[in-house]
């Protein structure tokens, strides 16, 4: 429940605002002098203030001062009189979070309440993010805890104590290279060599190369003997990332290990015992694979005693905002930020993005926002071009409103630029007062004071 301190030496005033910020759900005392609230405030201190400027034993900026020095989170309202606003302009600049000017309407007292617990909630939500974000309790390198990660969590912690192969299904930007990872430093592996090694884009004999290492002389430039990768990963864990792109010559070759728990470097006569645990990873659909003939099938299943299939980051999508925080502080230190969180905008437009690049695209987002933006938040505009134009294209799409609605908003607009002047606001409308009331009162708007159109 938010808290509500009013602090006005006028009791009309005092009493009004009270009642009416009570009867829009806020929890709300009143304080005719400084000093009493001060004392209250060290005690339990409120979440927001309403603070008129000219009270009889302290000035309104003097208050405002301690309020920040008493609890930094409180966001203070100043109220004031035509006279005072320069006073309340400067108060803005010290830390107030706006100002209201005397009469104050009931429903610009409800509006700057929603907004300063609006900007409260964010930041308390930006806190609970970045302490999750720090905190131990996920495994090695994850951020997020949904449901849709749960089975994912408990499997991978199953599998990382046995010693077996593993297959990872996973679209790219998933996580593929941090699961196998976890999975070697959970297990019984983790102080051995943790190997990785990406099989699309080589031919049968760089792969058989790099894995399984040569001779010296084997080929001509063979200066040396090199260890191969399978080799060098001795009692550790060897990641296969996009098998699915291993031609099939290489792919018979690789089974022979798998089966006999040996490798030849190229060149070799002698095989080489091997003791390390293979992951596999692929993007591809292994079943469409082998029916193509591109995948050898008994391979398959030598990889696949245990298959491991990791969620789309549209299908964790209460994931995101702790991504959002872990990549924020990663780019913080890298481009030497201090980024304190995201706007709610900013935040709303990516929990509905669907993410094709998942967690990697939101990490590229992420960066690409807090290297441009010279705000404290982010912002939709420091977003890549593709995410603006959404955003633009979801506010022109939020303006499709019905004709009633437009006319309701266009009128309360007219009516708040001419300060609630029924002539001059007529004017602009071309409307008869007597039209423009009846409008007023069909849209439940503010009545202006001035009824008479002087």
């Amino acid at each position: 429940m938010i808290t509500i301190a009013i602090i006005d030496d006028e009791e009309t005033a005092r009493k009004m605002a009270g009642l009416i910020l009570s009867k829009a759900g806020y929890t709300v005392e009143t304080f005719a002098a400084g000093a009493p609230f001060l004392q209250r405030m060290e005690q339990d201190p409120f979440d927001i203030v309403f603070l008129d400027l000219q009270l009889p034993d302290m000035g309104g900026l003097e208050i405002l001062d301690h309020i920040k020095a008493i609890h930094q989170e409180t966001e203070t309202v100043i109220v004031t009189g035509y006279g005072s606003i320069e006073n309340a302009v400067e108060a803005t600049k010290r830390g107030a979070f706006h100002y209201l000017t005397k009469p104050c309407r009931s429903h610009d007292l409800c509006l700057m309440a929603e907004r300063a617990a609006e900007k409260i909630k964010l930041h308390q939500e930006n806190t609970r993010l970045k302490s999750q974000v720090g905190n131990g309790t996920l495994l090695p390198g994850f951020i997020g805890n949904s449901k849709a990660m749960q089975p994912i969590f408990e499997l991978i912690g199953k599998v990382a104590q046995v010693n077996c192969n593993v297959l990872l299904e996973a679209e790219t930007g998933t996580g593929k290279q941090l699961t196998a990872r976890a999975i070697h430093e959970l297990g019984p592996r983790k102080n051995a060599p943790f190997v990785y090694f990406n099989c699309g884009g080589f031919s049968e004999d760089l792969i058989c190369n790099e894995l399984f290492g040569h001779e010296k002389d084997a080929f001509t430039g063979a200066s040396a003997c090199k260890i191969g990768l399978l080799e060098s990963a001795a009692g550790g864990t060897v990641f296969l990332d996009e098998i699915g792109e291993m031609p099939l010559s290489m792919q018979v070759k690789l089974l022979h290990v798998l089966q006999e728990r040996q490798v030849l470097r190229v060149g070799g006569i002698k095989p080489i015992d091997l003791n390390i645990r293979i992951i596999a990873a692929t993007n591809k659909d292994f079943k469409q694979l082998i029916q193509k003939g591109t995948f050898r099938e008994d391979l398959y299943y030598r990889l696949n005693v245990v298959t491991i299939r990791l969620p789309r980051l549209c299908e964790r999508r209460e994931d995101i905002p702790l991504l959002i925080y872990h990549f924020i502080a990663k780019s913080n230190k890298a481009f030497s930020k201090d980024i304190q969180g995201i706007s709610s905008r900013a935040l709303d437009l990516l929990m509905h993005y669907n993410f094709p690049g998942n967690v990697r695209e939101l990490e590229n987002i992420i960066q690409h926002a807090a290297a441009l933006t010279e705000g404290k938040k982010l912002i939709p505009e420091d977003f890549p071009t593709h995410l603006r134009k959404l955003h633009l294209q979801d506010n022109y799409e939020e303006d499709l409103l019905p004709l009633d609605n437009m006319e309701k908003r266009y009128i309360s607009k007219v009516l708040q630029k001419t300060g609630n002047n029924i002539k001059a606001a007529g004017k602009i409308l071309k409307m008869s007062r007597t039209t423009l009331w009846r409008r007023i009162k069909k849209y439940g708007l503010s009545e202006p004071t001035d009824r008479n159109g002087s």
